[in-house]
This record gives C-alpha cells, sequence and structure tokens, in this order.
C-alpha cells in the first residue's frame, strides 16, 4: 500500500467489553446508535460492533444488530459497518446474510485459525480454552461472501492466520475486497488482568515480520492492540508511514487508569494522520482503498 493513500480508521466499539472494563463501553442499542454516529462524524470510516448478546443465530441474531443498525443507516445512509461471528463461530455467518438482505452489507468477518484464550492462575499457569474455527469452516465462508459479492474482514492473532489467509489468496479463493486485521497483544491479552497475552507483542519488529508476508499479496492491513493502548505503541505511527490503516476501539483497548471514549480514540487517530501529512478516508475513499467489491 502507498503511504500517501488515505488513511482508514476503523472504530471497534464495545466488543464483548462490559461497564466494568471501561464504563464508556456502549452496550444498548442506543448507546450503539450515538458512539457509532459520533465516531463517523469524528474520523472513522468503518465501525464494527457486537450486537447485546451473541446467543442468537441467523435472522434472530440479525434482528438483534437491527434495532441499532436501521438507525443508523437511516440517520447516515451507506454507513460502512460490520458485525462479528455468532457464538455457533465459523460456518454459521447466516446472520451476515440476513443483514445483506435487510439494509446491505459491504463485509462480512472471518476468523481464519485458531488461538489460546487463557487467564494466568495463581502459579503463573495458563487456564482457558482454544477459539478455534476450522479449515472447513473457513473455506465454505470465504465462498459464501464471494458468492455474495462481499469484502471480508480477516482477524488475524497469530501468524498462522495470515499463512491461511494467504494460502486461500494464492489458490483464488480468498473474497475480493479482504481486510487483515493484525491483531498485537498488549500485557492483558483478551481478558484484562491476569489474562495470557497471545500472539505477537505490539512492535516494529513483529509488525515487519508480518509484513514481509503480506507485501508480495498487496493486501491492505490495519494494526491494533488488544488488551494495552495502541497509543502507547510504535504500531500507529509505523501504519501511517507504511501506508497501513488503524483499528482503534474500545473493544481492544484496556488500561487500567484510563477510561477513554471510542470517539477520543478515533480523534487521536485523525489527529496523529494530520501531523504525519496523510489524509484520512471517508466512507468513499475507504471502499476504494481496501478494494470493496461494492461501492454503492
Amino acid at each position: 500500500m502507498r503511504a500517501s493513500a488515505p488513511l482508514v480508521v476503523v472504530a471497534s466499539i464495545n466488543g464483548d467489553r462490559s461497564k466494568d472494563d471501561n464504563p464508556e463501553v456502549p452496550r444498548s442499542d442506543s448507546e450503539v446508535i450515538d458512539c457509532a454516529l459520533a465516531c463517523y462524524d469524528a474520523g472513522a470510516a468503518i465501525v464494527h460492533a457486537h450486537p447485546p448478546s451473541r446467543t442468537a443465530t441467523g435472522a434472530a441474531a440479525a434482528e438483534d444488530y437491527l434495532r441499532a443498525w436501521r438507525p443508523i443507516r437511516e440517520a447516515q445512509p451507506g454507513a460502512v459497518w460490520y458485525p462479528t461471528l455468532t457464538k455457533e463461530l465459523g460456518g454459521e455467518i447466516g446472520h451476515i446474510l440476513a443483514l445483506d438482505d435487510a439494509i446491505g452489507m459491504h463485509f462480512g468477518c472471518v476468523d481464519p485459525g485458531g488461538v489460546p484464550f487463557a487467564r494466568l492462575d495463581e502459579q503463573g499457569v495458563p487456564k482457558g480454552y482454544f477459539y478455534t474455527n476450522s479449515l472447513d469452516s473457513i473455506a465454505a465462508d470465504f465462498a459464501t461472501l464471494r458468492a455474495r459479492n462481499l469484502g471480508v474482514q480477516l482477524a488475524v492473532f497469530e501468524p498462522h492466520y495470515l499463512r491461511i489467509v494467504l494460502a486461500f489468496h494464492a489458490a483464488g479463493k480468498l473474497p475480493e475486497g479482504a481486510v487483515l486485521n493484525l491483531y498485537f497483544s498488549g500485557a492483558h491479552g483478551v481478558f484484562g488482568p491476569n489474562s495470557m497475552p497471545f500472539g505477537l507483542p505490539p512492535s516494529e519488529t513483529a509488525l515487519k515480520a508480518y509484513l514481509e508476508l503480506i507485501e508480495p499479496s498487496g493486501l491492505p492491513w490495519t494494526v491494533s492492540v488488544w488488551g494495552g493502548d495502541l497509543f502507547d505503541t510504535p504500531l500507529p505511527e509505523l501504519a501511517i508511514a507504511l501506508g497501513g490503516h488503524v483499528m482503534v476501539g474500545l473493544e481492544p483497548y484496556f488500561h487500567a487508569q484510563r477510561t477513554p471514549t471510542n470517539v477520543e480514540l478515533v480523534e487521536r487517530a485523525v489527529a496523529m494522520a494530520s501531523a504525519a501529512g496523510r489524509p484520512v478516508a471517508g466512507r468513499d475513499e475507504a471502499l476504494e482503498v481496501l478494494a470493496c467489491p461494492r461501492r454503492n
């Protein structure tokens, strides 16, 4: 990617974070509506959000999203956003298809691999589980999204996630509009205190290791830090300088003392881009930069 291309700012506004993690996390439908619209106004081109519950699947799960996203689309037609997977995980993306039928989507999502999610017990021993999506379900989800002409947002927790994606890319089986969301682990992983870090640390060395693999493909990429503060690391400056993009927001963010809002994190990314002389992408520019197959 060219460093002069507009910077895409993605706001991942809630995830499964609770008000105990940060009282500013939007959880209710009304909070999601207000937060998403404010993030767009602040400079985010894309918003990623979870619904109040992920227990439903298919059309029922879509309706959980639509309580917030119908009003958001009415207020801001064509706003770009994407959901998460249900607790059924890979192979169950019926809710994404139902959302596309109801209001039209630009991107689906796939988590192309597996990663241990663990806390450390009193002796420092990891206790938890493996979050895993099978290769068969990954292939099926890619095929479904390709048939729908939808782009795909790809979580990259570990290097082998990237290897899997690049294998599909080399085989011509990756959906057009694939975006590599590189997840780096802060000290607190995905769970907060006592969470075991995963994958690679948020360092220049780690980013450049990923880029060595990515560059021949030309796929766009974002950086984010999970269980930490992206802006305490060199990653946002590097992404701005090297032609990448940034994912901010309270889903990945964790700090024991700081409780920023999603809008404050978006504004910080925009200010950093401005200081570096890199333009920030609006909606239409983001769809072009990310090669999304749908531009309307």
